[in-house]
């Protein structure tokens, strides 16, 4: 089964994402980034729920960046879309842009990079269970019941 390079979550602007100038404050866009990359492995068939709760695993953040282009305002509509960067045994990354979803002008664009690390912090490799759900490719001679 082939799965689906993006994922893309469509909403509003609220105002309370907002400052006083009715701009979405510059830390929201990494939100909905959370968002977006929430989504993509969601449509990818894994919820990062599971992740934590059966695997006993954190998926987190080490690395964020952004290009701010465009403001969106408040009650704007707007598309949140992630799709995989990279990814290898130890490091996934994933890559977004965040759209007007009127005009489809670039608001920001952006990556993530996270590693999973256990519930006491310590980094861990991705279960083998999730090779396909982020791209990695199967190493020879490693059992697929990791």
């Amino acid at each position: 089964m082939e799965l689906p390079e993006k994922a893309q979550v469509r909403f509003r602007a609220r105002y309370s994402e907002t400052d006083q100038m009715g701009i979405v404050y510059h830390a929201n866009y990494l939100a909905w980034f959370e968002m977006a990359r929430t989504e993509l492995c969601a449509v990818r068939g894994v919820r990062y729920r599971d992740i934590e709760e059966q695997d006993h695993l954190l998926l987190t953040v080490v690395e964020a960046h952004c290009r701010y282009v465009a403001p969106a305002r408040y009650d704007d509509e707007v598309i949140a879309e992630a799709r995989l960067a990279f990814s290898h045994s130890r490091m996934i990354g994933f890559a977004y842009e965040i759209r007007n979803a009127a005009t489809s002008q670039l608001l920001v664009s952006g990556e993530t990079k996270h590693v999973f690390i256990t519930p006491d912090g310590r980094p861990a490799r991705v279960p083998r269970k999730y090779f396909d759900l982020f791209g990695i490719p199967a190493p020879i001679g490693v059992p697929a019941d990791d």
